[in-house]
């Protein structure tokens, strides 16, 4: 068995750039809203967990697919500095890097659309050329802006490693049992917990039923996000609602990428699970008190002083 360094975390997935327009509300279809302010920044749901994992105190690695462009090479230069193991970032002379398109109201809400780009290409094959870095990991991070058959490989070769597997489906999409069964923990918000079970996911009760479902498919444990009512945490032992923090939300774009990174971190450190929740709570908290993705991404000194309070 390979030795496995404390917070040792394998993120798998996306990277895109952010290009964020904020208005004073997300305009509806068939609408145009004028006005509002333009930014970039980094982003996409694998990169966005990555960074949350090593600013939260993770020895991270990241596989993912950049194109050789101007966006690659400076979400490249951004990983360095948050001093990732970027052996595995590959560079893909066929597609541009991955881009998504942000509106953010005035409450803090958002709507997305994303052009996955090299993405995309992110393979099977490359998953198993990372397969020294995965053997190292006690967690490997996954998310669905890739392709599913890329995730399928990921999460086992990981479990065939010994390591235990976060899979955050988002965007939604069904998933097959086979994959659920390789999957240490799922964390849905409510859209996904109610595509993956069919059931209305509305708040804690609901999430409980549509947990029990996800159970009983194989995953081990089940966090459904709540937004600002916290999350509900679902084992084959019982329920539990783990509060939120009560934060004025500018932004909260990357919220749940923050939490998952965070969350990541926490049980590679080996600490419980209600625990390593409640530091994910704090670290998404912070996040949607800023805006962008990658920008808002909070420290392990800033988590636990919002935690000592």
């Amino acid at each position: 068995m390979p030795r496995r360094p404390r917070n040792c975390v394998v993120v798998i997935g996306s990277s895109n750039t952010d290009m964020i327009l904020r208005v004073r509300r997300v305009p509806r279809p068939g609408e145009t809203l004028l006005g509002g302010e333009f930014s970039t920044a980094p982003g996409g749901k694998g990169a966005n967990q990555a960074v949350a994992a090593a600013r939260a105190g993770g020895r991270v690695a990241l596989v993912a697919r950049l194109g050789r462009d101007g966006l690659g090479d400076a979400a490249l230069a951004g990983f360095r500095k948050e001093r990732m193991d970027v052996s595995r970032v590959l560079r893909d002379g066929a597609r541009p890097s991955g881009v998504a398109l942000i509106f953010v109201g005035a409450d803090g809400e958002n709507s997305i659309g994303v052009a996955g780009g090299a993405n995309q290409r992110l393979s099977p094959r490359d998953v198993a050329a990372a397969r020294r870095l995965i053997g190292r990991a006690r967690i490997v991070l996954l998310q669905l802006e890739t392709p599913l058959e890329t995730v399928k490989a990921a999460a086992r070769l990981a479990r065939r490693a010994g390591a235990d597997v976060i899979l955050n489906p988002a965007p939604a999409l069904p998933l097959p049992d086979a994959l659920l069964r390789q999957v240490s923990l799922l964390t849905p918000n409510e859209t996904e917990a109610s595509l993956l079970t069919g059931v209305r996911v509305t708040g804690a009760p609901s999430a409980a039923r549509a947990a029990r479902i996800l159970l009983a498919r194989g995953v081990r444990t089940v966090i459904v996000t709540l937004g600002a009512k916290g999350a509900l945490v679902a084992t084959r032992d019982g329920t539990r609602v783990v509060p939120g923090f009560r934060v004025k939300a500018v932004d909260t774009t990357a919220a749940g990428d923050v939490f998952n990174g965070a969350l990541a971190v926490r049980l590679a450190e080996s600490r419980p699970l209600l625990e390593a929740v409640r530091f994910a709570h704090a670290a998404a908290a912070i996040s949607v008190t800023r805006p962008g993705a990658q920008p808002s991404i909070p420290t392990r000194r800033e988590i636990n002083a919002l935690l000592r309070k």
